[in-house]
């Protein structure tokens, strides 16, 4: 038998392609403290793992693992490098969410731009007529995108960019040259100039050393006055201190932030008092769509690795489990 251990709840649906078959045992527990589940690890082939952080500890008290499988996309709550040195693949939901997501992005945008809660607020308080002789919002139309990673998720938020007639440009290493032809995007080689040109710039990338703090004081202040900064990427990416001071003396015009560094965020957090972030707690790949499909992709993975048959376009860590 085949013991795949659920941690934190999974849409039942989604888990059917594991709990119907003979061959494994299924067991669900909640996404306490480790003290509450690491016992269950002693015994399981197989971990189906949400938000809880799967540290280095956690791994060597699971002697028999085969495989770890992300009920999303982001793998920065598990310990790649206890994972690597036992050769244990780290598979991902990998398109689960990409449309969930990119939708937010371009919401943050048409929020930003359209200043969507300040003509509430005013009609809400009986000032109608105020508001109305008040230019607030600006149109996405033939803006300047800049999305920073081309991957899946950001290759949706391209093709809907250019559905609103934006100028899609992109930067991303690790993206062979044909691919942002095919995704309509110019290629940018340099962040900084890119980000000196953008009217938009969106984050689609991993939270790395490499990529921790990218967007710092120095680059904020490259970009344009009126620009918009949109995070649903990952918290760590941006300096939350830097951003709070460019947003506050108009450094860039505004940002629309689904990621922050700490999470839950601390109640006197920076960003709070500032009227032209948009902020939402984590949630752009949250939808009743996004989620299903999350934990079928993440049970299915699992279910592949028993019939040895893992797409190596899902392990997020396919060099360091085949490398000799």
């Amino acid at each position: 038998m085949f013991k795949v251990l659920v941690i934190g709840k999974v849409d039942a649906q989604g888990l059917r392609c594991l709990s119907e078959r003979p061959d494994v045992t299924l067991v669900e527990v909640d996404e306490g403290p480790v003290e509450t589940w690491i016992g269950e690890l002693a015994d399981a082939h197989g971990v189906l793992l949400r938000t809880a952080p799967l540290r280095a500890e956690a791994i060597a008290a699971a002697p028999v693992l085969q495989v770890v499988s992300r009920h999303g996309v982001g793998y920065d709550n598990v310990d790649l490098a206890a994972l690597n040195a036992r050769r244990i693949p780290l598979a991902v939901a990998a398109s689960a969410n990409m449309i969930s997501v990119a939708e937010h992005a371009i919401f943050m945008m048409l929020e930003l731009a359209k200043a969507g809660r300040a003509h509430d607020r005013a009609v809400r308080a009986d000032e109608w007529t105020p508001i109305r002789k008040r230019v607030l919002a600006f149109e996405l139309y033939e803006r300047r995108l800049l999305i920073v990673g081309l991957g899946r998720i950001g290759r949706q938020v391209a093709r809907r960019a250019q559905g609103f007639g934006m100028r899609t440009v992109a930067i991303d290493p690790h993206v062979a040259e044909g691919v942002f032809a095919a995704h309509g995007c110019e290629r940018v080689e340099d962040l900084d100039r890119g980000l000196a040109e953008a009217d938009i710039v969106s984050l689609h990338l991993p939270l790395s050393e490499a990529t921790r703090n990218l967007i710092d004081g120095r680059r904020l202040g490259l970009m344009k006055p009126d620009a918009l900064l949109i995070n649903t990427a990952r918290g760590g990416l941006i300096d939350e201190q830097a951003l709070a001071r460019a947003l506050r003396d108009g450094t860039i015009g505004g940002a629309g932030i689904d990621v922050l560094e700490a999470e839950p965020p601390p109640a006197d957090h920076p960003l709070f008092g500032l009227e032209n972030v948009l902020l939402s707690p984590h949630n752009a790949g949250v939808t009743t769509q996004s989620m299903k499909r999350m934990g079928s992709e993440a049970a299915a993975n699992i279910a592949a690795v028993l019939d040895g048959r893992l797409d190596p376009a899902v392990i997020v860590n396919h060099a360091e489990v085949t490398a000799r």
